[in-house]
């Protein structure tokens, strides 16, 4: 088998954003598999990946994917709403709290705003 270019790259990612959009979470994973391996620092991807993780319930692998790009860009207000929904769906409600009060200071959206009030607790 021929070793992965740049070109085939972007097309896994690509492909696994529209595999994910078709609800396919499991198989775009496996397409950003390789795309990270080459490129670990590619944040985009392991957002990608990260949503895939959480929308075949794999939550851990999500959480960890979130951490990931926020350790890289701390400022990325959707890592921080996403990690939150992460932890939601853990069973881990407070700790959300601190991740959606950080993404609706960071992006006042209605919908980071609503998350930022969850339980009123932080």
């Amino acid at each position: 088998m021929a070793e992965p270019t740049p070109e085939t790259h972007v097309i896994d990612f690509r492909t696994a954003e529209r595999l994910l959009d078709a609800r396919d979470p499991r198989g775009a994973v496996k397409l950003l598999d390789s795309v990270i391996t080459s490129h670990p620092d590619n944040t985009a991807a392991r957002l990608l990946r990260a949503r895939a993780y959480f929308a075949a319930a794999q939550l851990r692998p999500a959480e960890r994917e979130f951490e990931h790009v926020l350790e890289r860009e701390p400022d990325n207000a959707f890592a921080h709403f996403a990690l939150g929904r992460t932890l939601v769906r853990a069973g881990r409600p407070t700790e959300a709290v601190r991740h959606f009060r950080l993404a609706a200071a960071l992006d006042p959206r209605p919908d980071f705003m609503e998350a930022a009030r969850f339980g009123d607790k932080g």
